[in-house]
């Protein structure tokens, strides 16, 4: 035991980065490094996602980080600023930069600029079958000698290259060979020169001293303000850059940072001319246009969009219902075998905890994981194939129609999942009003936790063959909603031009089982640790509110006394009813319920949307602990079936459209304001959002009860 733990205490820990362009395969990378040791959270101060893992490799443990998926590292984009402040303030001991072979060119660009940072990146070539698929050969022992550093082909889809990744950061992990110089035009060296000589090395750490003054030259905006906080006349200092600038537009009519870039270009190309055995051939169309002819075609390409949503719909039904099934009835034998042996008498209120607040409100949210699966799973799958990135090409046209930019489509595909990192994605939106645009309009894309509360109703109010139908059309009515919310935004609030929109299309691929299972995983187990902390604490919060105050006097023991007749069994119920009427909950659903009948909703399903404010998964926990509360304890019927005789399928159908529109989840409001910096949007989608859902909730209810629905 004392001999393990020596050498775990003498094990290193090495920081590894992980970058690339994007669609170059990183994620693939990272899983295939990782596995399922990552977890995922936020950069600081800023809402891009941070994925970390770790393994273990020989005698070192690597810690790595996966860097967002950026172009350059020239900081227009945030994605840009968090990567370059990363490396140059953590300074990793290993970069891997994953380039994608089939474009060498293009994507060595960012290792170039990472070389002048003073890295030197293990270069993961990646997607090495579709490179000699096409006729691209690269010598990889020129390419090592060219750059100094390690360079493995991957087929990181497949697993294939991971153990010869492995061992190449471990070689660099013990390495301190430089990287290469990139040597520019006369013009611009000298330039940098005598930037470099009024520079203090000392004061322009982290960064090197040559990499600010090229910097400078290309007028980074973080750059100049870093510099500008560094010497002592800082006015002085950039009108001398200012001059170099204009002296060199003057030599070479054009700009340093054009004439910059097209020397990373250049030497990225001179380096893969070098390297190259054999070109690709380009006499054929690709697997990719091919099917792009058709899934993305001008008039079929929305049809099949449709389409693979209703598939996916359809799959989370039918292949759900056996495990759900499963779940729901261990629950309920869970249940049973308590009744059996801890009697009602014996401490009764810890026992109403156990059975109605937790096992009814945690576990009535729980046995629907079988389809919040299968639907993560489909999604990740549809993700990894390449086909969500034409879905956003899809519907371009469709958003600047309706005022939205065509990048705001992938947060709302993000939005199927969970509204806050959708928010959160909203960040690579430019400009202002594109962004506060769609974080208005996200709350009414369904999410995962409004899927709990579909998967409830659903089945109870419609038929099996309309099921999928059903779930297709909660969906496409929120899709609907959110581009008519859109389109009036930006026709008052929110006036102002389009952006254009550029997105790159990755080819597509075959997804791997290993990272299309670590994809659902990760989300399915946030859905397990929300039912496990903020849905159990709400539920027990939600069981006291409809426990107390207890009532002690009866209305039904009067109507025994006064002569009418009723069972033991009418009198428990009634009484229990009264309880739950006369508790806190019971009040707040009573005080409201003349609002909310309008919708053809009764106190009970009242109270369950008050704590769906916290999470929209609780108004089912709150609904199962109300009716497992008021039904009697001999009763074999279930909740569904006692939902099946109270209510309606229109009342059904007008929960979920309320439950889907109004009252956006306290998390949603959060981020919300941190985004906009602003409470007036925040409030106003609160408000906005429930006032809608009341007006539309309230004109169904109403016109399909006219109609005798």
């Amino acid at each position: 035991m004392t001999k393990k733990s020596d050498q775990n205490h003498h094990e290193r820990v090495v920081v590894v980065a992980l970058a690339g362009n994007p669609n170059a395969g990183k994620t693939s990378i990272f899983n295939a490094l990782t596995g399922t040791f990552q977890h995922v959270g936020n950069y600081p101060g800023v809402t891009v996602e941070k994925k970390e893992g770790k393994y273990t490799y020989k005698d070192m443990i690597f810690r790595v980080v996966d860097l967002p998926g950026i172009y350059s590292l020239t900081a227009f984009s945030v994605e840009e600023v968090v990567a370059r402040t990363f490396l140059v303030e953590e300074r990793p001991e290993v970069i891997v930069d994953v380039v994608d072979l089939t474009n060498l060119d293009r994507n060595l660009y960012l290792a170039v600029q990472m070389m002048e940072l003073g890295f030197n990146p293990v270069l993961a070539l990646n997607f090495a079958d579709e490179a000699r698929f096409i006729g691209q050969v690269i010598d990889v022992r020129i390419l090592e000698a060219r750059l100094r550093t390690r360079c493995v082909e991957t087929i990181a889809n497949r697993g294939r290259g991971s153990d010869e990744l492995k061992e190449a950061i471990y070689q660099v992990a013990h390495s301190s060979q430089s990287p290469p110089s990139i040597i520019y035009t006369p013009e611009i060296e000298q330039e940098i020169g005598q930037i470099e000589t009024l520079l203090d090395e000392e004061l322009m750490k982290p960064y090197p001293v040559r990499y600010v003054a090229t910097k400078l030259l290309e007028q980074d905006r973080e750059i100049v303000r870093f510099v500008q906080g560094k010497i002592i006349r800082p006015e002085e200092f950039i009108q001398r850059v200012d001059g170099a600038i204009r002296s060199i537009e003057t030599l070479v009519r054009d700009s340093p940072s054009i004439i910059i870039g097209d020397q990373r270009h250049g030497f990225a190309s001179g380096l893969v001319r070098e390297a190259t055995v054999s070109s690709p051939r380009y006499d054929r169309v690709s697997f990719s246009d091919q099917v792009d002819a058709v899934l993305t075609h001008r008039i079929l390409g929305l049809p099949f969009f449709f389409f693979f949503m209703y598939l996916l719909f359809w799959l989370t039904f039918t292949a759900g219902s056996i495990p759900m099934a499963g779940l729901e009835s261990l629950l309920h034998g869970f249940e049973n075998l308590i009744n059996t042996y801890w009697p009602v008498s014996h401490v009764p209120l810890v026992r109403s905890l156990l059975i109605d607040g937790i096992i009814n409100g945690v576990g009535s949210v729980l046995i629907f994981l079988p389809n919040i699966m299968l639907l993560f799973l489909g999604i990740a799958a549809l993700e990894d194939t390449g086909y969500m990135a034409r879905a956003a090409f899809i519907m371009d046209k469709v958003m600047h129609k309706i005022g939205l930019h065509g990048k705001s489509f992938i947060p709302m595909l993000i939005g199927f999942g969970c509204t806050v990192p959708a928010i959160m994605a909203t960040r690579t939106l430019e400009n202002f009003r594109d962004r506060v645009t769609t974080i208005m309009v996200l709350p009414l894309i369904s999410c995962g936790a409004r899927l709990p509360i579909y998967m409830l109703l659903i089945p109870i109010f419609f038929s099996q063959r309309f099921q999928p139908f059903m779930l297709w059309l909660m969906y496409l009515i929120g899709i609907c909603l959110a581009g008519l919310a859109a389109k009036a935004l930006r026709l008052t609030l929110l006036k102002g031009e389009n952006t254009p929109f550029v997105m790159e299309l990755p080819p597509y691929r075959m997804p791997t089982f290993r990272s299309v299972m670590i994809h659902m995983w990760n989300r399915a187990w946030l859905y397990v640790r929300k039912a496990g902390t903020i849905i159990l604490l709400v539920s027990v919060i939600m069981w006291i509110f409809n426990t107390f105050p207890r009532k002690h006097v009866f209305e039904v023991d009067q109507q025994v006394q006064a002569g009418v007749t009723l069972t033991s069994q009418q009198i428990e119920l009634a009484r229990t009813n009264e309880k739950l009427r006369y508790s806190l909950s019971g009040r707040i659903g009573s005080m409201l319920e003349p609002v909310t009948r309008l919708m053809g909703f009764d106190w009970k399903i009242t109270t369950s949307f008050i704590g769906a404010f916290v999470a929209k998964e609780v108004f089912v926990a709150q609904l199962s602990i109300i009716y497992s509360m008021g039904k009697d304890a001999d009763s074999t019927q279930t909740i569904r079936q006692i939902l099946r005789n109270k209510y309606s399928a229109l009342v059904g159908f007008c929960v979920m459209l309320f439950a889907l529109i109004a009252t956006p989840c306290m998390a949603t409001c959060a981020c919300t304001r941190q985004e906009t910096g602003r409470w007036r949007w925040t409030l106003l989608q609160f408000g906005g959002l429930t006032f809608l859902g009341f007006i539309l909730t309230t004109l169904v209810y109403q016109i399909g009860t006219l109609l005798g629905l």
